[in-house]
């Protein structure tokens, strides 16, 4: 059977192979290596991991991919609170975790897991795999933390939008001054 015949699955981080197709995958949709034209239709994404540290989350707490055979065709990163000196770029958004007020408590009171990253790879989209991501990752964490939090670049509307449709409420804007760049906090209530 070849592997364009086979129907891509969602399923979970279960092996280095997995962790090193995530990183391939990312190297693919990093803002640095992508045009204007395709940042504006088809996002991006900003951090790249290394493969120690994305070994360890992965380890911590696997992540949700969807795989086409052996390939990773697209990526879901839970990335828990341990991990936040771990990935420089993502400082900014826990030290805003820290300091947000959600419902009356600061976000980081509660029991929460960061998404790290999402990622859909080119010939992949609009075929509801990020949608199904998220819901793989509701079923199988939403037992062991209240909520699901994570920050998206203002400038990258297809990922506003995306988040919007799967559940996510903004709950704050904040700007990083080292990236030049607004990001918004936006929560999954998985308590709801």
């Amino acid at each position: 059977m070849h592997e364009s015949t086979i129907k891509p699955i969602i399923t979970t981080v279960q092996s280095d192979g997995d962790v090193r197709g995530i990183l391939a995958l990312q190297q693919k949709n990093l803002k640095k290596n992508l045009t204007p034209e395709q940042i504006q239709s088809q996002g991006f994404v900003t951090v790249e991991h290394e493969y120690a540290v994305l070994k360890a989350m992965n380890d911590a707490q696997p992540s949700v991919i969807v795989k086409n055979g052996d390939t990773v065709v697209a990526y879901c990163l839970a990335m828990l609170p341990q991990f936040r000196n771990d990935v420089p770029e993502l400082k900014t958004l826990f030290e805003a975790i820290d300091e947000i007020d959600y419902n009356g408590q600061t976000l980081k009171d509660f029991n929460y897991v960061v998404m790290g990253q999402v990622c859909v790879g080119e010939g992949y989209r609009s075929m509801g795999f990020f949608d199904g991501m998220y819901q793989k990752l509701r079923e199988e964490l939403s037992a062991k933390f209240d909520m699901c939090v994570t920050d998206i670049s203002t400038n990258n509307t297809r990922s506003l939008k995306a988040h919007a449709r799967v559940g996510f409420i903004p709950v704050k804007d904040f700007e990083d001054k080292n990236l030049n760049e607004v990001w918004r906090v936006v929560v999954w209530d998985w308590r709801k």
